[in-house]
């Protein structure tokens, strides 16, 4: 069984931070590092800080996203 079945919600107000961290890491297949990512060439830096905002329930998933597009122009 799933940790976190595609049909459970990631909204923070259903997830613990512990929750957050964990559904982030796998997104992004990741444990410390950032080796299988590409958000560095596109100039985003460490993609794992760019979740911290999700993570600490502050911004979610999807307003996130939105803001990467719209910085780096991403279609």
């Amino acid at each position: 069984m799933e940790l976190f079945p595609k049909h459970e919600s990631k909204l923070i107000k259903d997830t613990t931070r512990e929750q957050r961290e964990e559904i982030v890491r796998r997104a992004l297949r990741c444990s410390e590092g950032c080796e299988n990512c590409t958000g560095c060439a596109l100039g985003a830096g460490d993609a794992f800080e760019m979740y911290r905002p999700y993570i600490e329930g502050k911004l979610e998933i999807r307003e996130i996203n939105m803001q990467f597009h719209a910085r780096y122009n991403v279609h």
